[in-house]
């Protein structure tokens, strides 16, 4: 129901593939312990204590204040005058992996899933796995990658590539050769061809994937053997400065499943005369066995937030199938565990939206078509239609956190607003019937006072 305001105050109304298989293992042994020590040492909140601070939070962190003022052709202001604000775009980025573009065989079902994306989200990750990017040498395939950039560029989705450097099979293409030398300048002649080459259209990198496990995974893979030679922070430090030189206003991030004190102490060493030599923490947060603790979520927040540069969770995973099996053995969802699914990913959404340091976070993966280990990790079913998980976020996403209201204006010609940082239609109606639109931008830390005159 709307109803109108007093004047002058508004009124809210609110895949990864198969190549992947051989690092399950590996993963889940060196991951498991570290958070699970994570786990245990950080002071720990109970679920219900950290959503009882989530609502301030988010009126706190997500929105601000501003104010809309309605002239008339003299530059008079008008009083008393209807104005509606409508957000178009989050400034925060929802997003996902956007893996499964093109790759639907159903041309119905590509349809549904792009729908589907770009009706909650607002931003996509694009696969530059090296081993299957660039199968052949000489021959990356650009072309899936500049279709799939100019798309969401048409649908305002922010795009960013993952991962330009990982030490793992999945970008170790088979004809790499055993000098190890010309292994390293082929991956920093690649970091520096990409990142130019997409400059303006894609300007967020994962430019270096899991260097804290350096040494210990993958240490027969020639990216393993090369990378370590160099040691983590020297080769992730000369593939930031790359990727740097090549887009000096690209957003750059550091991506890793450990959220323990060595991935503090990698990042920590990325630093050169006081400044950082990336832009934002990448935190994985692939939960195939279960949903955190909520304490220890924001625990997580806590620790790399104090680092003072921006959190993205760059892979986010919660599963809506049984295991029948080790490895990739999923059973298929079901409604029960869409039930949990979408309950846990309600409250870890809720978490980090109310968190000052989170600026992202993107879901592992869409569909459960091709999604990794096979499992049922999608928000959306193999035929696309939407599981409750969607549901949910698209009530918070474009409901609860959707900037959606109406006022008048007081005799100064203003209206006072109170709105989710991001970008709004306002639209005044005139005197005589007549109407006058302005698209603006809600931002934190502006005084966002916006003016509407008919002309």
């Amino acid at each position: 129901m709307n109803t109108m305001p007093a004047p002058g105050h508004a009124s809210s109304a609110l895949n990864r593939r198969a190549f992947l298989q051989r690092a399950l293992v590996t993963t889940a042994l060196l991951s498991a312990p570290s958070v699970l020590t994570a786990q245990r040492n950080a002071p720990r909140e109970t679920d219900a204590a950290i959503l009882e601070r989530v609502p301030d939070g988010i009126e706190k962190h997500r929105k601000g204040d501003g104010v809309i003022v309605v002239r008339g052709a003299d530059g008079q202001p008008l009083p008393n005058v209807a104005v509606k604000i409508e957000q178009t775009r989050h400034d925060f980025l929802f997003g996902c992996n956007f893996f499964g573009f093109g790759r639907q065989r159903d041309p119905q079902l590509e349809d549904e899933y792009r729908r589907r994306f770009t009706a909650l989200l607002n931003y996509a990750t694009l696969p530059f796995y090296w081993a299957s990017y660039e199968p052949r040498r000489g021959q990356p395939d650009y072309d899936r990658s500049e279709r799939a950039a100019a798309w969401c560029r048409e649908h305002s989705v922010s795009v960013k590539g993952h991962p330009l450097v990982w030490d793992h099979p999945a970008s170790n293409p088979r004809w790499l050769p055993d000098d190890l030398e010309e292994v390293g300048r082929l991956s920093r002649a690649r970091v520096t061809e990409i990142v130019a080459r997409f400059k303006g259209r894609i300007d967020l990198w994962d430019v270096v994937n899991e260097g804290v496990h350096l040494g210990q995974a993958n240490k027969e893979q020639r990216m393993g053997k090369w990378a370590a030679t160099l040691g983590a922070t020297k080769y992730v430090a000369e593939h930031l400065k790359l990727a740097r030189a090549a887009n000096p206003q690209a957003t750059l991030l550091v991506n890793d499943y450990r959220l323990d004190p060595p991935y503090v102490r990698l990042l920590e060493s990325l630093r050169e005369d006081g400044r950082w030599l990336f832009d934002v923490i990448g935190l994985q947060s692939h939960m195939h066995g279960g949903g955190w603790p909520l304490g220890t979520v924001w625990s997580h927040c806590e620790t790399f937030g104090k680092l003072g540069l921006p959190l993205h969770y760059t892979e986010t995973t919660i599963v809506s199938g049984p295991r029948t099996g080790p490895g990739e053995n999923w059973g298929p969802t079901t409604p029960e565990l869409e039930t949990k699914q979408a309950d846990y990913v309600t409250k870890f959404y809720r978490t980090l939206f109310a968190h000052p340091a989170v600026q992202a976070i993107t879901w592992w993966d869409f569909s459960d078509s091709g999604a990794w280990q096979r499992a049922a990790a999608g928000l959306v079913r193999k035929d696309m239609s939407p599981k409750p998980a969607y549901e949910q976020l698209h009530l918070l996403v474009k409901g609860d956190w959707w900037t959606k209201t109406q006022g008048r204006t007081n005799e100064r010609g203003e209206l006072a607003v109170r709105a989710f940082y991001g970008n709004h239609r306002l639209t005044a109606e005139l005197p005589g019937g007549r109407t006058v639109t302005k698209d603006v931008r809600w931002e934190r830390g502006q005084a966002n006072r916006f003016e509407l005159t008919a002309g």
